[in-house]
């Protein structure tokens, strides 16, 4: 599965940072592509392409505030949680994605 999403948090610092890490350790775990784009005090880094979103089964979005640009995923499978579960949860997030993948195809 080709997984893409967005890690943002209030401060923009550490939570932000950590969500991305759980993330695509748990996904790489499972044997799936991840790319996870940050939106910070820094501005945006690791930005997505138009073509990784396309390419993407799912969209992850891991957001404590209103992220830039998600218009990018409209039409796309978007799951939204807060940083603190992506970086608690990680792997039940991955699982879920993977559920809703197989359900609709």
């Amino acid at each position: 599965m080709n997984i893409v999403g967005v890690a943002a948090c209030t401060a923009g610092v550490a939570h932000t940072y950590l969500a991305k890490e759980k993330l695509v350790n748990a996904a790489q775990e499972s044997g799936h592509t991840v790319k996870i784009e940050t939106q910070g005090t820094i501005g945006t880094e690791d930005g997505l392409s138009a073509q990784e979103i396309d390419e993407a089964d799912v969209v992850i979005i891991a957001a404590d505030i209103g992220i830039t640009g998600r218009d990018r995923f409209k039409e796309k499978k978007v799951l939204q949680i807060p940083t603190h579960i992506a970086m608690k949860s990680s792997k039940a997030i991955i699982k879920k994605s993977e559920d809703e993948i197989n359900t609709t195809t």
